[in-house]
């Protein structure tokens, strides 16, 4: 295998694993027919170019089924794997509920609804169990202090309003899924998101009694966000929309809870990720408008 054959296959890698089986072979003998004779590297807008394809190949390949059930498993997808990034920095104190939240999590990627039922229940318990400060059973010493990766004491700044109706969310959700077909997996980078969401990172909000949202959480948030616009653009389709929204209200309550105590930084944050999840809801629908006009 020559570098640049070596390299055209590493861009081939954005592609869905369906259509480069079906062809892959043979765009990748096109573009070594094409190619200059004794180049080693892909030419910058070439390599843009099968990125870019691939990447919208791949929101054709999702935008697959019933949009309704996909957006909902989308959807419930983003909220456990925020709950399992809250509990990460605690699982030296809480081992045994942090991996049922991330077999819950591992479960509802591979499309296997109960078992990602009984994940999140059994994890949404002990959470509720902790944020109440009422322990019936596995009594925990409260607080309980980070390991790793955050600063603040579990559920410091998250009364037990907003921790139940995000696990009443995620179960609720899950009963639905559960009442129709297999959901289809999702992409295992959904795993690498929670580290990166757990992690306080640099500090930009003021200490004080509301929720500090750290700033790596923010930029993985936005960025996830606007990947939801660009596929919605891209596959005219609300799925995206709909995760958007479930993902939105659970961070609205959230925030609610200390709605007196907000700052400038705590609204701009909730209002930059309304927009882009109104932006993905309003995108398929202009386009749609677009060509009846």
């Amino acid at each position: 295998m020559t570098p640049l054959e070596r390299r055209y296959r590493w861009l081939l890698l954005a592609y869905p694993r369906a259509y480069r089986s079906a062809h892959g072979e043979e765009l990748l003998g096109v573009l070594l027919d094409c190619a200059e004779p004794g180049r080693t590297v892909p030419e910058a807008r070439q390599a843009a170019g099968l990125v870019g394809g691939g990447l919208c190949e791949r929101v054709r390949h999702a935008a697959r089924g019933d949009a309704w059930r996909d957006g909902l498993h989308l959807g419930v997808t983003a909220v456990m794997a925020a709950q399992l990034a809250v509990l990460l920095p605690y699982a030296g104190t809480i081992p045994v509920w942090a991996l049922a939240s991330a077999l819950g999590l591992l479960a509802l990627l591979r499309g296997r609804v109960w078992a990602a039922l009984a994940g999140a229940a059994l994890s949404g318990t002990k959470a509720m169990m902790i944020a109440t400060a009422w322990q019936p059973v596995d009594v925990t010493l409260l607080p309980v202090y980070p390991g790793f990766l955050a600063d603040r004491p579990l559920f410091a700044a998250s009364g037990p309003a907003a921790v139940a109706v995000g696990y009443a969310v995620v179960c609720c959700g899950l009963l639905v899924l559960a009442a129709g077909d297999r959901p289809r997996p999702r992409s295992w980078w959904w795993t690498a998101a929670v580290p990166v969401a757990a992690w306080a990172g640099p500090a930009w909000m003021p200490d004080g009694p509301a929720p500090a949202i750290g700033l790596t959480r923010l930029v993985l948030e936005v960025a996830v966000l606007c990947l939801a616009v660009w596929a919605a653009r891209q596959a005219r389709d609300g799925r995206w929309a709909l995760a958007a929204s479930l993902y939105l209200l659970v961070v609205s309550v959230q925030l609610g809870e200390h709605l007196a105590g907000l700052t400038r930084q705590h609204l701009a944050y909730w209002g930059l990720l309304a927009v882009l999840t109104a932006a993905a809801a309003f995108v398929p629908g202009d386009h749609r408008r677009a060509v009846l006009d």
